[in-house]
């Protein structure tokens, strides 16, 4: 039984490729997705495995080799191939809830859409983690919900009137005039740069960005930008023999870009031991829970393929 749990944001530095490890399209390695909202995803499984690594190194810098490898078995369970109890963590897949479309003003947004921010608010009242604001929506397709004083809009003529649009990508939306719907769009951006991004002085500008760039879109048109907007990089595999370039030896891979944001859930129990021993001095998921935050908030790690050519960075907050 999980009896601690904390809401961890992974808030992506570089481009991140956690691959599919099947490709159905052009794109030769494409990212993961969920099955039904086509939305990008990163498995819990790869989670564990990188922080288990991070963990690992920051417990033998504190506590010598010895006592971290041990600390580290005791709160991620036994290696693979040596499975003689579980681990006391678990970490669910972790959910898009930003994620960064070109604009015409101000480089680009943070773009989020009902689906994604409901989402997260189920998450958060599962670990107690307060939410001081409702989900935000709009009306249409065709609308999108921005702050007031958020400098992404431009005048255009719609129907003989001059009309607030915001330009992304290559496509137009209307400014919503929802007033209701703002207030609550600026405290999820107040509430996000908050929890979801480190406080080091590093990020400050990112976090005053995101309390200004923070825009809604319908679930349909954020689908859209998730599935197309990604980063798709081109590679060429190297003959070891040459030193040159196979034939046929191009090809295509899909990236998580810069500045997306995810969410997962992570749970702690009651260390576990091996069958037929007492659990008398097993640590406490209160003490586990502790363990990671201590050693993983606001620590950048690596996650996914392609680590020496600096993918996968990203850093690690957590809340609740």
């Amino acid at each position: 039984m999980f009896e601690e749990k904390r809401l961890m944001f992974l808030y992506c530095v570089s481009p991140v490729h956690m691959g599919a490890g099947q490709a159905l399209g052009v794109v030769d390695n494409p990212i993961q997705r969920e099955r039904h909202t086509g939305h990008p995803v990163f498995a819990g499984s790869g989670i564990k495995g990188a922080l288990r690594d991070e963990f690992e190194a920051a417990a033998k810098g504190e506590a010598g080799p010895e006592n971290g490898k041990a600390l580290t078995l005791a709160i991620f369970g036994p290696e693979a191939g040596n499975a003689e109890h579980a681990g006391a963590v678990a970490f669910t897949d972790a959910q898009v809830v930003l994620f960064p479309v070109r604009s015409l003003r101000e480089s680009f947004v943070y773009a989020t859409c009902p689906t994604a921010l409901a989402r997260l608010k189920r998450a958060a009242e599962l670990v107690g983690e307060e939410t001081p604001w409702s989900v935000p929506r709009v009306g249409n397709d065709d609308l999108c919900l921005v702050q007031d004083n958020s400098g992404l809009t431009v005048k255009a003529k719609i129907n003989g009137a001059d009309t607030d649009v915001v330009i992304l990508e290559a496509f137009q939306f209307t400014a919503a005039i929802d007033k209701q719907g703002r207030e609550q769009l600026g405290k999820v951006a107040d509430w996000l740069a908050e929890k979801a991004i480190p406080s080091d002085a590093s990020y400050d500008f990112f976090r005053d960005k995101l309390k200004k760039h923070l825009l809604l879109l319908s679930d349909t048109r954020f689908d859209y930008f998730v599935q197309n907007a990604t980063t798709v990089e081109p590679h060429v595999r190297i003959n070891d023999e040459s030193g040159t370039a196979d034939d046929g030896g191009l090809f295509y891979t899909e990236n998580a870009p810069p500045e997306a944001l995810f969410v997962s859930v992570v749970m702690a129990s009651q260390q576990r031991v091996k069958r037929g021993e007492t659990a008398n001095n097993a640590m406490k998921a209160e003490k586990i829970m502790n363990e990671l935050e201590s050693k993983l908030a606001a620590k950048v790690v690596q996650l996914g393929g392609d680590a020496t050519a600096g993918r996968g960075l990203v850093a690690v907050s957590f809340a609740g």
